[in-house]
């Protein structure tokens, strides 16, 4: 990226902020150039960070983003590139923050928490958050956050994440786009969601779910109200999959054998009028653990029919997430805020905007980190003596 248009972005970014966007400014190049910092304190030792250290929560406290046009700055950074008739793969996870002890702290709801020991409940009480993600073709940690919004405790993931999906489509200019999402997005408001703005998804299925047939057509001279659905659909049942509309048959990495089968023409019982196909992908070299099933079940909401010697290439650009939200924990100090508040604020403005920055501009700014580099590491000497 030239210099030119890197001042220009981030001088777009700058506009983005409508108070205190200095010290939000400020905050945010600290968090892009220290890489040692793990708390607000030190990230104010910054030698990025030209102000004093109460401008950390002023930032935070008085700040203003306007949400929606920094949302059209990343969309547009993001898309630059990209060439237009290629797919733009979106993913979407909601992310739960464990707030247990902060009884002070407001809109707190019960959250499930699946990596707690096997003894106790896997639920907690804090906060969660939904993230609309631009993935990359090759599986990568290096994600960009087109949207990321706090979940009350009024609301739920799929409804935020149908309202996130409504916000960003309209700014991709018709490019065709594929989401990709787990399980518990395989419901029928977010495939009605899905058809109704022209998106294609690929979502993991439970192999429990129910779907149903078309309808079979009204006999003549027929009493009672029409059928409203088909025969029975259900991946637990064998006996009720019937003939399969199209199959599939290669091998992985590994030289073992893959199946891959669908079946047109099947809805769910909420939204009879939206039509989806069902695949089911059966793989010889699994384990057969939850981590690595041996069937997997996936629901296509395309028009068109999805290659099936691709849903397993597809469907793995979605993991991508998971790596990029490890990284994001790791590297952007995103652990839990004093209020709600502050929190919603670093999401937004501060934390959320420092992915799309560096793969926008990073190779540009470690030439400027290599140049201030003893001046950072005569911060750090000062910060290390406060502390002792």
């Amino acid at each position: 990226m030239h210099f030119n248009t890197l001042d220009h972005l981030r001088q777009q970014m700058y506009g983005c902020f409508e108070r205190s966007r200095d010290a939000l400014f400020t905050l945010s190049d600290a968090l892009l150039s220290e890489s040692q910092a793990r708390s607000l304190p030190e990230l104010s030792l910054s030698a990025f960070f030209e102000r004093s250290f109460p401008s950390v929560y002023e930032a935070l406290q008085d700040g203003r983003i306007n949400v929606e046009r920094l949302r059209e700055v990343f969309v547009q950074a993001l898309l630059e590139n990209q060439p237009t008739d290629e797919p733009i793969w979106l993913g979407i996870v909601s992310l739960s923050m464990q707030r247990l002890e902060a009884e002070s702290s407001r809109d707190r709801g019960m959250i499930s928490m699946p990596n707690m020991p096997h003894a106790t409940k896997p639920v907690s009480v804090g906060w969660q958050f939904s993230t609309l993600m631009l993935l990359p073709e090759q599986p990568s940690s290096w994600v960009g956050i087109l949207e990321q919004r706090r979940i009350g405790s009024e609301q739920t993931a799929i409804e935020v994440g149908i309202e996130q999906l409504r916000a960003v489509l309209p700014q991709v200019r018709g490019r065709p786009v594929i989401r990709l999402s787990d399980r518990w997005y395989a419901t029928a408001s977010f495939v009605h969601a899905c058809h109704e703005l022209g998106c294609q998804a690929l979502i993991r299925l439970k192999r429990n779910r129910k779907l149903y047939r078309a309808a079979p057509p009204r006999k003549e001279k027929q009493r009672g109200a029409p059928c409203k659905h088909g025969p029975l659909f259900q991946g637990t049942r064998p006996e009720t999959y019937g003939p399969a509309a199209a199959e599939w048959e290669g091998v992985d990495e590994h030289g073992k054998r893959v199946v891959v089968s669908c079946w047109k023409h099947r809805h769910f019982r909420e939204a009879p009028e939206v039509e989806v196909s069902v695949i089911r992908m059966q793989r010889e070299a699994a384990r057969d653990s939850k981590r690595d099933p041996r069937e997997s079940w996936f629901i296509w909401t395309g028009q068109e029919d999805i290659p099936l010697e691709q849903v397993r290439t597809w469907y793995r650009k979605r993991f991508s997430q998971e790596h990029g939200y490890r990284f994001r924990h790791r590297k952007i100090c995103s652990g839990p805020r004093h209020t709600c508040a502050h929190l919603n604020k670093w999401n937004a403005g501060v934390g959320s905007w420092r992915v799309p920055a560096i793969n926008c501009w990073w190779p540009n700014i470690s030439a400027r980190l290599s140049c201030v580099r003893g001046k950072a590491h005569s911060a750090r000497s000062r910060r290390d003596k406060c502390v002792a």
